[in-house]
């Protein structure tokens, strides 16, 4: 029975939120884009939807999410959770407070959680601030992201720009004082009109006692950090107590065990093919370490404008690699390359990227890749969507929230997806042998 029905607002935020539900000890599935009525979930207890819709329009985005929710309850779940970034990307419109709006109505609760948290990544919430290690979010790296910019390290107030409801905090100091406290101070800001409670947690144990406080609701929101503590409570009751294997959880369904090595049965373990599209420093660094080590290609607008000679050119480059080797392909660049090359090729410069690396992957794919490893959480959605991927199943992690995935299937593919600032700067390396 899948107990937990999660919605994640990227794809890479889906890899992460399906691994720290992995890490909880439950086996879980990951869908890619809006589930169509004839899609049905494996056996799993928790089934994650991973969509783009980070910054959609909110009327674009609210359709996907009720489509999704609507589907989940189809398939027997009656728990919810929102996973959206936990540097809370979004925009002064949106998307974060209007979704969860939305799936409190479609729950019928009364007031959300709202929880970013995730000590594992570096992200904690203290005193309703959001901070990156040891850093407000504002005086981070991550306040000048191309897509969404995050300047205002506030949460109670970030969110009440984007919401209605009223939106208000609870402390530290009550939630170290344990999961009685959080749930009175939830309950009182309930009786009192507020729509959404932000929640600090600093620690693993505070996101445990967040989870344990509101488990038995219909509806969390936040990071994958919280997802995990969640998952771990229904962990429990699904199987008294039984204690998980080195931390996670027994091999999914359909695939072949633990080991991220392991070869497909092509042979192709080492085929691997890297494709980076984030601008993140994070990704800058790996993709600066992964040209180092094995043969790389950059698509560059100023060079080629045209993307139709860009993915010509780059295909030639593929088909021109020896075969067994990890090869990248890389659109990732600095401020001042984006700038260029938006001034070489027009303001789709970063959708017509997307494009060309979606469709690398296909070419790769029919020439017999089967390991593909993806940087950038844009990247990733357009490279599954043009593979044509709908659900994989959820291996172990290579690094924290960085999931192997495995399609099911005669020719299984396997997919690592990215988030754009995860991930120490060997990860891409280390993921292609």
């Amino acid at each position: 029975m899948t107990t937990i029905g999660c919605i994640a607002d990227d794809y890479t935020g889906g890899t992460d939120v399906a691994a720290g539900l992995r890490r909880a000890g439950l086996r879980v599935a990951l869908v890619f884009g809006v589930p169509t009525p004839d899609l049905s979930l494996p056996p799993c207890d928790a089934a994650v939807v991973a969509m783009k819709i980070r910054t959609a329009p909110v009327e674009l985005a609210s359709r996907h999410v009720a489509t999704t929710y609507d589907w989940l309850t189809s398939q027997g779940v009656q728990r919810y959770y929102y996973k959206y970034c936990s540097t809370f990307d979004s925009t002064p419109e949106g998307n974060i407070g209007p979704i969860t709006d939305l799936l409190l109505q479609l729950t019928g609760m009364q007031t959300s959680v709202i929880c970013p948290s995730s000590p594992i990544h570096g992200r904690t919430v203290y005193q309703g601030h959001l901070f990156v290690g040891d850093r407000l979010l504002s005086e981070s790296p991550l306040s000048s992201h191309p897509l969404t910019p995050m300047t205002d390290p506030d949460l109670v107030r970030f969110l009440g720009r984007q919401t209605a409801g009223r939106v208000a905090l609870v402390s530290w100091p009550e939630v170290a004082t344990g999961p009685s406290a959080v749930r009175d101070a939830v309950d009182r800001l309930d009786r009192s009109g507020v729509r959404h409670v932000v929640t600090d947690a600093i620690s693993a144990g505070d996101l445990r006692t967040v989870a344990t406080a509101m488990q038995d609701r219909s509806l969390l929101t936040g990071a994958a950090g919280l997802a995990e503590a969640w998952g771990q409570l229904v962990h429990d009751r699904l199987y008294d107590g039984e204690a998980r294997r080195d931390g996670g959880a027994p091999p999914a369904p359909g695939t072949a065990g633990d080991e991220h090595s392991a070869t497909l049965e092509d042979g192709s373990a080492g085929d691997t093919l890297v494709l980076a599209g984030s601008c993140s420093a994070a990704t800058l660094g790996q993709v600066s370490e992964a040209k180092a080590a094995f043969p790389s290609y950059r698509l560059d607008p100023v060079r080629t404008p045209d993307p139709a000679q860009m993915l010509e050119e780059a295909r030639a480059w593929l088909q021109a690699q020896a075969s067994g080797r990890p090869r990248l392909i890389y659109s990732s660049a600095t401020p001042a390359e984006r700038e260029a090359a938006i001034a070489a090729m027009g303001s789709r410069t970063a959708e017509h990227l997307e494009d060309v690396l979606g469709a690398l992957a296909v070419h790769a794919a029919a020439a017999g890749t089967r390991r593909f490893v993806v940087a950038g959480g844009e990247t990733s959605g357009a490279v599954v969507s043009a593979l044509g991927i709908r659900q994989v199943l959820v291996e172990d992690e290579l690094e924290a929230g960085v999931p192997w995935c495995t399609t099911e299937g005669r020719r299984p593919l396997r997919l690592l997806l990215k988030s754009g600032n995860f991930g120490s700067s060997r990860l891409l390396i280390e993921a292609a042998p």
